[in-house]
């Protein structure tokens, strides 16, 4: 009997061991699971910032950070992707709310979420029916870039006709039309070849127009209608503040550096040499133009005179009106994930935008404008531009116009927009067809 029982309970044993030692092991898998956070990034040129952010998160907080870029513009397909595996991202972006009506099914409402208490201005992120669904990560603005030294020297001339002596003083398009076609009469002794660098209109140079420039106008319009963007009711726009529009494009063709009936070759490239030559005394850009005015041979402009205006157009609104800040990186938390995960993803973003190493990353490795009350004057990149816009973002009484070309209906009606455009510099057609023609294209791709 002891002969025929001790193989089947060495056997059983042998059984029981294997049995014992998967359980244990599938039970520190789910353990070590649970310890896991997957950040699906979006931009490929900080790829290698992340994966030093996941090592000292992991080194400080025993949590592990996957990280997995996405190649340069295939995020949306990658994060199809990726959301169909068993380890789908815990935190991934949207680039508005466009972006959230595709993925809203997967997006954690976080306004009782830490991060969001401290994003400054709260306005800026994605929500809908009183939830938060996107924070946004790193902001940019743009506006009006001025040269103060060619400024403060046109205040300082005897002959100028505007009654105002500094540029802080504009605070409205008629002040801002007064003083450009005042220093257009005096450029010569301002030794300008014009108060605007050229209005770039070449095909695939003319975003700052067709979207950005447009951006204000549109902006009114679906405040004034109270519009949702993530709804359908932005699928016509009437151009109620058209006129508003023309009121600076015309300002900045017909006081160019550039005849207008030449922008068409005109790149932004050009006119941002213009400026950094000293060429012009103003340009509409953003505060990453601060990058290719630092690298223009022979750049004369001194970064502390480098400053921005809001862009005026002439609504009421114009003496309170900011810069246009915004973003097209919004971050998200999966809500489909084990509620460990979400709380993990929520915790370390936290850490990233308030602890001091993490805001260290931010600003020293990933070079972000953080929209944080957590980062200190001190705490923030270093370039004119951007101090810039965290100057504006923090002034009293200041309402900041968002980015709401994100509801932009396509590629194609930006094109066209910025072929109008070229045909009315041109004189080939007046600004009503432009506006009939934006309308229509706007209509049409929206379908």
């Amino acid at each position: 009997m002891k002969k025929f029982l001790s193989p089947i309970l060495a056997a059983l044993i042998a059984l029981l061991a294997i049995f014992t030692t998967g359980c244990m092991g599938k039970t520190d898998d789910m353990n070590n699971d649970t310890q896991t956070i997957y950040y699906l990034n979006f931009k490929p040129e900080i790829a290698e910032a992340w994966e030093e952010i996941a090592k000292v998160y992991k080194d400080q907080k025993g949590v592990e950070l996957k990280i997995v870029t996405a190649a340069s513009g295939t995020y949306e397909q990658t994060l199809k992707s990726e959301m169909a595996k068993t380890e789908a991202p815990t935190i991934f972006q949207i680039n508005g709310p466009k972006g959230f009506v595709n993925w809203k099914d997967y997006c954690k409402d976080l306004k009782d979420s830490e991060l969001y208490k401290i994003l400054s201005d709260k306005s800026l992120a994605v929500t809908s029916n009183g939830g938060v669904y996107g924070i946004p990560y790193v902001v940019e603005g743009y506006g009006i870039i001025y040269n103060s030294q060619i400024m403060d020297k046109y205040f300082s001339l005897d002959g100028k006709k505007v009654s105002i002596n500094s540029t802080e003083e504009i605070n409205s398009f008629d002040t801002l039309k007064a003083v450009v076609e005042d220093m257009t009469r005096l450029k010569g002794e301002l030794g300008i070849e014009g108060v605007f660098g050229a209005t770039s209109l070449q095909t695939g140079e003319d975003w700052r127009w067709h979207t950005h420039l447009a951006n204000i106008p549109l902006y009114y319009e679906f405040t004034d209608k109270n519009i949702d963007l993530a709804g359908d009711d932005t699928k016509k726009i009437d151009l109620k503040y058209a006129e508003n529009f023309k009121n600076v494009f015309d300002l900045y063709i017909n006081n160019s550096t550039t005849d207008k009936k030449l922008l068409g070759s005109k790149s932004v490239a050009d006119s941002m040499a213009e400026f950094a030559l000293g060429k012009c005394a103003m340009i509409q850009n953003g505060n990453w133009a601060w990058s290719q005015i630092n690298k223009v041979s022979g750049n004369t402009v001194k970064q502390e005179n480098i400053k921005f205006l809001p862009i005026y157009t002439g609504t009421s609104s114009d003496a309170t009106q900011g810069l246009c800040i915004g973003t097209e990186n919004f971050l998200c938390i999966n809500k489909n994930v084990d509620e460990t995960k979400q709380k993990l993803s929520e915790d370390f973003l936290y850490w990233l935008f308030s602890s001091s190493d993490g805001k260290k990353f931010v600003t020293e490795k990933l070079d972000f404008i953080a929209p944080f009350d957590t980062f200190e004057e001190d705490e923030v990149p270093g370039d004119p531009l951007a101090k810039e816009v965290i100057r504006w973002m923090k002034k009293d009484n200041v309402t900041t116009i968002p980015w709401n070309f994100t509801v932009f209906p396509s590629q194609n009606f930006k094109e066209s927009f910025g072929s109008a455009l070229l045909s009315y510099a041109q004189g080939k057609h007046d600004f009503e067809t432009l506006k009939n023609n934006v309308i229509s294209a706007w209509e049409k791709e929206s379908k």
